[in-house]
């Protein structure tokens, strides 16, 4: 029975632990639609598009951030700051936040389970809380990791019809960067819009062409942005045209696309062998050979068949 009790407890803990993450992470997804305006220095001012992060930043700032400043992270702020920029939050948050974030959660949870075991009379292990600690200071990198891929995918989606708009317009007359405007303004809005929003305002301040998309490809750190700016740079150092450039790349990120879903296609059929195996084929054949199986069940206790089986023994 204590095993059994023990087994059971630990499955709770289980449950417990996936709900508070669910719950964690959809509360860094929700916000409200408005987008952050930065102040003056660069630091962001608030945080539209994560609830959680609004309502940590206060205690963050006023507790945790002065100290964080003072830590000798540089490495940590390197890596960070490339990654928030990837993720598109550069104007939300700082690598110095998102440290005082990781400590906050660390200190978070453990707090949760024991609150947990005061109001519940419950044990819970040391262990169990130095796990709850762990995973509140690695969640926010979780958290972050899959706000990059998402804003990556969308921009690999977007990509090649941005590429087949900018060299229309180049073929119709206009100049690289009015290309680049006119897309900007009549395009739907995505991250990859937004980056090329960003290149517009780069190159105004004063900044080179050629370092404006240079500056992109770093932000958003993907193999098809970085050959595409490879591309158009050398085109314009070596006096090529950029629309013969453009329709060249438009040509490939297309194919590329096909590419890709062609090996989605084909691992899908491997993934869908699991499911199959294990529930669908099971679920037929309870509808199919159920009934019959109960029929001979009942025909069987009832004594019907006591004839055959009489005879095999």
């Amino acid at each position: 029975m204590e095993e059994e009790e023990t087994g059971m407890l630990w499955i709770a803990y289980l449950l417990i632990g996936l709900s508070v993450f669910v719950f964690c992470y959809e509360f860094f997804r929700f916000g409200s639609r408005k987008s952050p305006e930065p102040k003056e220095g660069g630091a962001p001012s608030a945080v539209s598009k994560s609830l959680i992060l609004r309502l940590c930043r206060p205690i963050i700032r006023a507790y945790l951030l002065p100290s964080v400043a003072h830590f000798k992270i540089d490495n940590f702020r390197k890596e960070k700051k490339q990654k928030i920029a990837s993720a598109g939050l550069a104007d939300e948050l700082t690598p110095d936040e998102l440290f005082s974030l990781k400590l906050f959660l660390a200190v978070l949870l453990p707090m949760m389970a024991l609150i947990y075991n005061f109001a519940l009379h419950v044990a819970n292990p040391i262990v169990l809380i130095i796990i709850f600690g762990f995973a509140g200071f690695y969640f926010p990198e979780l958290w972050l990791a899959n706000v990059i891929k998402d804003r990556q995918q969308r921009i690999r989606l977007a990509l090649p019809f941005v590429m087949d708009l900018l060299s229309l317009c180049t073929e119709a007359g206009l100049d690289f960067m009015g290309a680049i405007q006119r897309v900007v303004i009549k395009a739907k809005k995505s991250p990859l819009i937004d980056e090329l929003d960003v290149v517009l305002n780069e190159i105004k301040l004063g900044t080179t062409r050629a370092d404006a998309l240079r500056n992109m490809a770093s932000r958003i750190n993907m193999t098809e942005i970085s050959s595409l700016v490879a591309v158009l740079v050398t085109a314009e150092q070596m006096g090529s045209s950029i629309s013969v450039a453009l329709k060249s790349q438009a040509d490939q990120i297309r194919g590329d696309r096909f590419i890709r879903a062609e090996k989605a296609g084909a691992a899908a059929s491997q993934k869908i062998l699991f499911p199959l195996i294990f529930f669908i084929v099971p679920a037929v054949f309870i509808v199919v050979l159920g009934p019959l199986i109960a029929k001979l069940l009942q025909k069987l206790f009832s004594g019907e068949i006591g004839g055959i089986g009489g005879g095999f023994f």
